[in-house]
């Protein structure tokens, strides 16, 4: 048995026994994903040519929406830029829209500049937000490569920083990075980015420190944070008189164990964070595409964007299913 020598200090958690209640409309959602639903509104079709600016120079021929939506597609269905430009262009023939399609040289050059503006999901009400990050491949040599002519690895990744809501799986926030930056840093960031009030914000240990508690408090005083402190962690010095959240966490830890203080907070929810990650790189990939940071970013945010269309119709099974795997429907902005 593996690690059998730490087994007396191993927590003994029972087997979880999941009970679907819904199972019929949550089968009917799921085969919902597969369903294709593609439609332009006519505030898109007007957006698509931008209007004139006046200005010296040929103007542009296509408004960031049409560069978004074909970038959403291409994510959507993995397919280089060609087979974008292609889809596309199909689809405008399918739908009888008389619209030009920007070409692949164009997609590729205009999608490093361009500024995401599909909003993620939004809650109603106080908001539950978990916070976690993970590593993103970049372009280098694979693992085939190095073991056939013996290179010498390249590690070169990015990291994809996310805010999650537990309760629905809904992306919240996200930001990519380069590997230098540090989990805590973007804490604040990724709430500015949630327009609906936040109840509460769950992290992992990593996250545990004075400065991430202060960005917390700066964007809502009232969130409740749930954080575990190090097991090397001591009360401030005004425990006693006005203790800080952090500190009646260690209180509690103290007092009931790590594994009672879990229980207390339901710091389960965390692991919550994890599922959307996994659903990203099944969905969307392990790797980014773009080659640089700024249209890695662009990437980035416009995969949560899809993923979020994509599981919405399974996550809320109670509405009315006009949407689902990739759609084109904006409005301009």
């Amino acid at each position: 048995m593996p690690y059998k020598a730490n087994e007396s200090r191993r927590h003994k958690i029972p087997k979880a026994r999941y009970r679907v209640e819904n199972w019929a409309a949550y089968d009917a959602a799921l085969r919902r994903r597969g369903d294709l639903t593609i439609w332009v509104t006519p505030e898109a079709i007007a957006a698509w040519t931008p209007p004139a600016t006046g200005r010296r120079g040929r103007p542009s021929r296509y408004a960031d929406i049409a560069v978004e939506a074909g970038l959403m597609l291409r994510l959507a269905f993995g397919r280089p830029w060609r087979q974008t430009e292609g889809l596309l262009g199909s689809l405008m023939r399918l739908l009888g829209l008389e619209l030009s399609v920007p070409d692949h040289t164009a997609f590729s050059r205009r999608s490093a500049k361009l500024e995401v503006a599909s909003a993620l999901a939004a809650t109603d009400g106080p908001a539950t937000v978990v916070i976690d990050s993970t590593g993103l491949k970049v372009f280098g040599k694979g693992e085939w490569h190095l073991e056939r002519h013996r290179g010498q690895a390249r590690r070169s990744w990015r990291k994809l920083h996310l805010g999650v809501d537990p309760t629905t799986g809904a992306i919240l926030a996200s930001e990519l990075t380069s590997n230098e930056e540090g989990d805590a840093s973007l804490v604040g960031p990724l709430l500015d980015q949630i327009t609906c009030p936040i109840g509460t914000v769950l992290a992992d240990g990593a996250y545990d420190g004075e400065p991430v508690y202060r960005a917390i408090a700066e964007r809502a005083a009232d969130a409740e944070v749930i954080i575990p402190p190090r097991a090397t962690a001591a009360p401030s010095d005004t425990a006693d008189t006005v203790p800080t959240r952090r500190d009646r966490h260690i209180q509690t830890i103290k007092e009931r164990g790590r594994r009672g203080w879990q229980r207390t907070v339901h710091y389960g929810r965390r692991s919550l964070v994890e599922v959307a990650m996994l659903r990203y790189k099944v969905l969307i990939g392990r790797s980014l595409r773009a080659r640089t940071l700024p249209a890695q970013k662009a990437e980035a945010r416009a995969a949560c964007a899809v993923i979020n269309r994509m599981t919405e119709p399974s996550r809320v099974s109670w509405r009315p299913f006009v949407l689902s795997h990739a759609a084109m429907a904006t409005s301009s902005t």
